[in-house]
């Protein structure tokens, strides 16, 4: 079994990112990837971070939905969130969140969790795990 481990990351880091395979997008089609950014979003729903997620059932699941379409767009789907939603811009769409390590750490866990669940082959895996544990770097705005 592949070991995806959670980096040590703090406020200001700015990775290098690698765009995930899209194989992945192959392999889970549209459906597989909008049910793992949903099985995820009710996960940290219920979670220590769920206060930063909206509370009102129909903001929850747009947030799902736009979610979903930035995933699909990065594993190499149609552009659904720049249609949507503009540039992903994504540092400053989160700004208006504290965002710390340890928030962080519980949204890749969630994934760390429902990935190997998926069937991946593991390069599709590491592949997509790598890209969102170096995105969500970036996503940390305090400390």
């Amino acid at each position: 079994m592949i070991d995806l481990k959670i980096t040590e990351a703090t406020k200001g880091s700015r990775p290098n990112i690698s765009l995930p395979h899209p194989g992945i997008l192959e392999f889970l089609k549209e459906e597989g990837v909008r049910k793992l950014v949903s099985d995820h979003y009710d996960k940290l729903r219920t979670s220590r971070i769920k206060h930063l997620f909206p509370a009102e059932e129909v903001m929850f699941e747009a947030a799902k939905n736009n979610s979903a379409d930035f995933f699909v767009q990065i594993l190499g789907g149609p552009n659904y969130y720049n249609q949507n939603r503009g540039n992903p811009m994504l540092v400053r769409r989160h700004n208006p969140f504290s965002i710390n390590a340890e928030a962080r750490k519980i949204w890749l866990g969630f994934y760390q969790e429902l990935l190997p669940e998926l069937g991946l082959p593991d390069e599709l895996l590491l592949s997509y795990w790598n890209y969102l544990e170096q995105f969500s770097i970036w996503m940390i705005n305090s400390d």
